[in-house]
């Protein structure tokens, strides 16, 4: 399963309608994810990353290091959010997330000489001055192809973010509070939240490595600390936030 390889494919995400929220929604999101030239990129909806580093074939270690980048659209002007409470906080500027990451994993572990673990921590920070600043996010992963055809992988992380974070988007101050009826509140940085998740692949026609396949995927997040007590979450929106995706793509 070495050489360059490139999966693109198109999908239906039913995700909160902002990050606390318990209205969901039904949006397209782009997908691709694959090597050329043993750089393994990803870009998974409003998130791109890419290793800088070469993979080498066979079973090896895996170094990572490379650029990352989120386009962070919560509760900005492009999202309809039905809570009319939240309504009254107002919109938020979509922030320009841009950082790297580090990461190292390990191919043949378990199952076979193509599957693989790893575990990196990234940094980003908001470039555009919209909430102004730094996201920590630590993540584990693992992927193991089934058969010729099937694919399944399971992924870990958390988020730690700054002070700054808070007040913009989990914070409630006098007047908004007015507005809303929700009371005043003042988020601190911190942890804010937990993710584990499960996603899959099964190809249609030919195998992993080409032609058409289904992909299918969805995340718990548990929010936590400052965040998970903010008023837009345990007042207007729940702890629990579940994120279900199903799409097709073509591998080349």
């Amino acid at each position: 399963m070495g050489g360059d390889t490139v999966t693109v494919a198109v999908a239906g995400a039913y995700l909160p309608d902002y990050e606390g929220s318990d209205d969901y929604r039904l949006v397209p999101g782009p997908a691709a994810i694959g090597s050329v030239g043993g750089h393994a990129f990803t870009i998974l909806g409003n998130r791109a990353s890419i290793d800088l580093i070469p993979n080498q074939p066979g079973p090896t270690w895996d170094v990572q290091l490379g650029p990352v980048g989120v386009i962070n659209f919560n509760r900005n002007s492009v999202n309809p959010i039905d809570d009319p409470r939240i309504k009254a906080l107002g919109k938020v500027g979509t922030a320009i997330e841009l950082g790297g990451y580090a990461g190292i994993g390990k191919t043949g572990v378990l199952t076979s000489p193509y599957d693989k673990l790893s575990a990196s921590i990234s940094y980003r920070y908001d470039v555009n001055g919209v909430h102004k600043s730094g996201i920590l996010t630590p993540s584990i992963n693992y992927f193991t192809p089934l058969s010729l055809k099937a694919a399944v992988g399971l992924f870990a992380a958390a988020e730690r973010v700054e002070s700054k974070f808070g007040r913009t988007y989990f914070s409630v101050d006098a007047a908004a509070a007015a507005r809303s009826g929700l009371p005043q509140y003042q988020a601190r940085g911190g942890w804010k939240h937990w993710t584990v998740g499960l996603a899959g692949t099964y190809s249609l026609t030919g195998n992993l490595l080409k032609g058409v396949k289904l992909i299918a995927g969805g995340s718990y997040k548990r929010m936590l600390n400052d965040y998970g007590d903010s008023p837009l979450v345990s007042i207007a929106g729940s702890r629990s936030q579940w994120l279900g995706a199903v799409g097709i793509g073509y591998t080349f």
